[in-house]
């Protein structure tokens, strides 16, 4: 099965390097290729709150892959659980997805904040958030080690 994916933007942020927490108040800018997408691409964006981003983990060792389990944030005191388990960065395809706030839209660049990827990062495709389309009709659950790796992650 043939399906191809290839960048329609990159990140620029000014946290160059992987770090696991206090993404909150930090903002970035997403530039949109014009070779890839029409200037209208955004029409519209402008009116949701948040979105949501899918984008490549590029600086992962393409040869560090998790295929089965560990301690999250290498965390011996928390259990081992499958990487379909946690939202580690060295998966099987090294992509993230993260939603995050629109700060503002222009033509082509996307100002956001809370966007956990870093500078270079490219993005495969941005959804807006849509609060329908997520089904929290149900209680969620987790288990309780996430607490402790999200503390401070926002």
């Amino acid at each position: 099965m043939a399906f191809d994916v290839s960048p329609i933007g990159i990140v620029g942020s000014d946290r160059a390097e992987v770090v696991d927490d206090n993404w909150g108040s930090v903002e970035a800018v997403i530039d949109l290729d014009a070779s890839v997408l029409d200037a209208d691409a955004t029409l519209g964006l402008a009116e949701f709150s948040h979105l949501e981003v899918i984008y490549g983990f590029h600086l992962c060792d393409p040869a560090a892959k998790t295929t089965g389990s560990r301690h999250p944030r290498g965390d011996t005191t928390l259990p081992r659980v499958g990487v379909l388990a946690q939202r580690v960065k060295d998966r099987p395809n090294h992509l993230g997805v993260s939603r995050c706030e629109i700060v503002d839209v222009d033509g082509l660049r996307i100002r956001v904040r809370g966007l956990d990827a870093i500078d270079g990062s490219p993005v495969f495709d941005i959804k807006p958030f849509l609060q329908s389309m997520v089904p929290t009709r149900e209680d969620v659950r987790e288990p309780t080690w996430v607490a402790s790796v999200m503390a401070n992650y926002f």
